[in-house]
């Protein structure tokens, strides 16, 4: 499948190295806020991986909705991920780990391909996102403490800028900007699509 090869070729690229410091660039909630990125505030480390089919099909993205009992964020759409634990050897290992515990994918499914800008978070967060290749033979087993469901987008529907919506909503009294994705009957926005933004702008901009 030369469109495959071509994707990955593209991304190997142009991602940044799995294991470098990221620092060709950093984007944030704040960058349609006229906000700097970074701030300067005290962030917490975290890290997720955006995963990537590339068999029995056209390239897709797989995302989670998070289970609704959940205290931050609950329903929401997103990239398996969270805060890097202190066992954690780094970033990618953190990514790595979390997809095996929130929808039991283990690493060795998975093929890191690069990663792109660092993620600053509203909520304090600084998320080190990853591209992964997920192998094939792998089960899905979502965690139902924190996932209430999987899916898969279009990797081609994402990246398209026009499908690259901007909306305002009010938080915490003040009127925030943010991008969103709707997908058929998945409403992908905030801090995930910002990340699929800034995916793009690394590997099209």
């Amino acid at each position: 499948m030369p469109a495959v090869k071509g994707l990955l070729d593209l991304m190997r690229q142009r991602l940044d190295p799995v294991d470098g410091d990221g620092g060709t660039g950093f984007r944030g909630d704040g960058d349609l806020n006229g906000l700097p990125s970074p701030s300067g505030r005290k962030l917490r480390p975290a890290a997720v991986l955006a995963p990537l089919i590339l068999h029995d099909g056209p390239p897709r993205l797989l995302f989670t909705e998070r289970a609704s009992h959940l205290l931050k964020h609950p329903g929401q759409i997103s990239f398996p991920g969270g805060s890097l634990d202190p066992g954690d050897a780094g970033p990618a290992q953190a990514a790595l780990r979390e997809v095996e515990e929130e929808i039991g994918v283990s690493a060795d499914h998975v093929e890191l391909v690069g990663r792109f800008e660092s993620y600053e978070t509203g909520t304090g967060f600084q998320i080190t996102p990853f591209v992964g290749v997920l192998r094939p033979g792998y089960d899905l087993k979502p965690d139902p403490g924190e996932v209430a469901s999987v899916f898969e987008a279009p990797f081609d529907f994402l990246m398209d800028p026009l499908n690259h919506q901007q909306r305002s909503g009010v938080w915490q009294g003040q009127e925030r900007h943010y991008y969103a994705m709707p997908w058929e009957d998945r409403y992908i926005w905030g801090v995930t699509a910002g990340l699929l933004k800034s995916l793009h702008d690394k590997l099209y901009g």
